[in-house]
């Protein structure tokens, strides 16, 4: 189990929607419509990583972390749930991964260093006012020159949760139905090209599917 220190330093929400939407997360790939920008992701992702020693945050079930593990030279994945981490251990990887507790906002030296990043779902989940305590976490674990690739939904409406609420630091909330009938209330923001840009270097590239953004910059 996660330790109660990394239980502490994480979103109490967050962890317990996690947890229990473990066994039913992948359904949201299997939605009619966004399958046209799964397949342009499934292939891009991929590419963007082949060769790279990879620390995956927020790895979940292990959806993009067997995607990866084929093509990069190793894969440290991290994530501070248990359950949704014990369905991605279960699975089978062309190449061995390595599965670790770890807060994405203090990833620990004991991970490594590693020349890409990846971390897939994650950004929405972030307070707007700890993006820069995110990423000093993130970098500090990269050497310089590594690629870092962000993936995540855009809000369409018709398709995406109705947003629920925001708070006082322009963070938005969705109130999400669990296959039990309940509901979760959990933070998800979803930014702008331009407020990427705002947070991340010069370097950054993004591209604006239908359903989904994908993002990759360099450190200096």
């Amino acid at each position: 189990m996660a330790s109660p220190e990394l239980v502490a330093l994480g979103s109490a929400e967050l962890l317990d929607y996690y947890r229990r939407r473990a066994a039913e997360y992948e359904a949201i790939y299997e939605k009619p419509e966004r399958q046209a920008d799964l397949t342009v992701l499934r292939r891009a992702i991929p590419a963007k990583l082949r060769g790279a020693r990879v620390l995956e945050v927020a790895c979940g079930t292990g959806y993009w972390t067997q995607l990866i593990a084929g093509v990069a030279a190793q894969v440290v994945a991290t994530d501070l749930a248990e359950e949704p981490m014990r369905i991605a251990q279960s699975k089978s990887y062309e190449k061995k991964a390595v599965f670790s507790f770890a807060d994405a906002y203090a990833l620990p030296e004991t991970l490594g260093r590693f020349d890409a990043a990846l971390a897939v779902f994650w950004w929405s989940h972030v307070p707007r006012q700890r993006i820069g305590e995110f990423l000093a976490s993130l970098h500090a674990r990269l050497e310089p020159g590594a690629r870092v690739v962000l993936m995540d939904n855009r809000f369409v409406e018709g398709s995406s949760t109705a947003l629920s609420e925001i708070d006082a630091q322009g963070n938005t909330y969705q109130l999400r139905r669990l296959g039990d009938g309940s509901q979760v209330r959990v933070l998800k923001n979803f930014p702008s090209e331009a407020e990427l840009r705002s947070h991340l270097p010069s370097s950054l590239s993004v591209e604006m599917l239908e359903y989904y953004w994908l993002a990759d910059y360099r450190l200096a």
